[in-house]
């Protein structure tokens, strides 16, 4: 039977996921004492992130009776997307080199092989936890975990469409997820407080990065002023006006090709991506903030259209903070135990990766959450770098959810075989 929290109600939840947020940015603040050592080790970021997980481990909220995730997600993220994108430079964007797309790339190998091998580890002391026959074997159920980790929702379902995962396990393998790329999330916010000294050590360029953010910062500097009320009003309207452009014809698309397109409309195909609102609706709230950066509605960055665009992205951080319980990681420690030493071989790649082409940390962070989190958290992680940065998280988000399903194939089939020889 499923626990209900304390607090159902979402308007008291907003109220306690914001009194988080309060405290979060009031303590921060502090430019000396106790806080000013704290925010050093553990950033801002992060605590809004956990403290909602510590009400959620305490059974106070649940993610499970709220809506405020969705409501963040579907209509928070895409005009925070439109609100940092207004003032982006697309071309030094792509100046960024190919770096970007090999550690993303990188991140998607280490997904493919990370199954097998830890499938191969685990199997060395506890058989037992990698096993299981016909319908109830193991690596079917690892395979949605791969079409999670690469793509996002849409590629975890194709994948459980396609092995046939017994569906009275499967509630186990949601459990992982959510725990494990919760973990991951929570150490690449934590790294983003130490990321100068990590890209000491990999020796990276970082040239590439500063001068976008430069370029932003001097533009946001040129066009500052202090805003007037019909500023914000026009803020949120290009905001939020892009947004139900965004909802409308996602729905669309999302139709037609589904309505059109067999491979599109079968759950168990490689394009069944295509068929997701989420991925439409994401891919054009970017693409129309692309196009209004190139219009006068670029010159509202000066009265703080990425800063508001931060105010929806910290939200969202927390409502995706409510999905984490942190007592849940001790309910089968045998399948978490596999999904760690899976995100350790991903992690272990990508530093690889990382050291040997010198690339900055802001590509390993946004490469891995790219696969692993997808469109829904990739922009947090870059936009905890500079608001600017965000458009790059979207953009990889986009690559998962095209290579989600035939990355997590070729995984499922990789686990098939060592758990035969196993």
């Amino acid at each position: 039977m499923e626990k209900v929290p304390l607090i159902t109600d979402d308007t008291i939840v907003f109220g306690i996921i914001m009194l988080c947020l309060g405290f979060v940015f009031f303590t921060s603040s502090k430019k000396e004492g106790f806080w000013q050592k704290f925010y050093k080790i553990v950033p801002a970021l992060l605590m809004a992130y956990l403290l909602p997980a510590i009400f959620n481990s305490l059974g106070i909220i649940s993610d499970a009776h709220s809506n405020l995730y969705f409501v963040a997600s579907r209509y928070l993220l895409p005009a925070a997307l439109v609100l940092m994108t207004l003032s982006i430079d697309l071309k030094a964007i792509f100046n960024l080199g190919p770096k970007a797309l090999i550690m993303f790339f990188t991140g998607t190998i280490g997904i493919v092989i990370g199954g097998p091998i830890a499938i191969l580890l685990i199997s060395i002391f506890s058989p037992e936890t990698v096993g299981g026959a016909g319908f109830d074997a193991t690596w079917r159920g690892l395979a949605t975990l791969a079409g999670s980790w690469i793509g996002g929702g849409a590629n975890q379902a194709a994948m459980l469409e396609i092995y046939q995962y017994n569906p009275k396990l499967y509630g186990g393998m949601v459990l992982v997820d959510i725990v494990v790329a919760n973990i991951l999330m929570a150490a690449l916010l934590m790294g983003i407080g130490k990321s100068d000294k990590i890209d000491k050590w990999l020796k990276a360029d970082n040239s590439a990065i500063d001068e976008l953010v430069k370029k932003v910062s001097q533009f946001s500097e040129s066009v500052k002023r202090i805003p007037t009320l019909t500023d914000y009003m026009i803020i949120a309207s290009l905001a939020f006006v892009t947004v139900a452009l965004a909802h409308f014809w996602a729905n669309y698309i999302s139709d037609f090709l589904t309505n059109n397109f067999e491979a599109v409309k079968d759950s168990r195909s490689a394009f069944s991506s295509f068929g997701s609102q989420f991925f439409w609706m994401i891919s054009i709230a970017t693409f129309l903030g692309i196009v209004l950066s190139y219009t006068k509605a670029k010159n509202y960055e000066g009265a703080g259209a990425s800063k508001i665009g931060s105010v929806f992205i910290y939200i969202l951080v927390a409502t995706i903070g409510m999905k984490m319980d942190l007592t849940m990681v001790l309910d089968n420690p045998g399948l978490i135990l596999i999904g760690i030493v899976w995100m350790l071989i991903h992690v272990i790649l990508l530093f690889l990766v990382a050291k040997i082409i010198k690339a900055p940390y802001f590509f390993l962070a946004v490469g891995s959450q790219a696969n692993v989190g997808g469109a829904a958290s990739a922009p947090v992680v870059a936009a905890a770098f500079h608001p600017s940065l965000a458009t790059v998280g979207v953009l990889l988000a986009v690559f998962g959810y095209v290579v989600g399903t035939y990355g997590a194939i070729l995984c499922a089939e990789l686990m098939r075989i060592v758990s035969i020889q196993g």
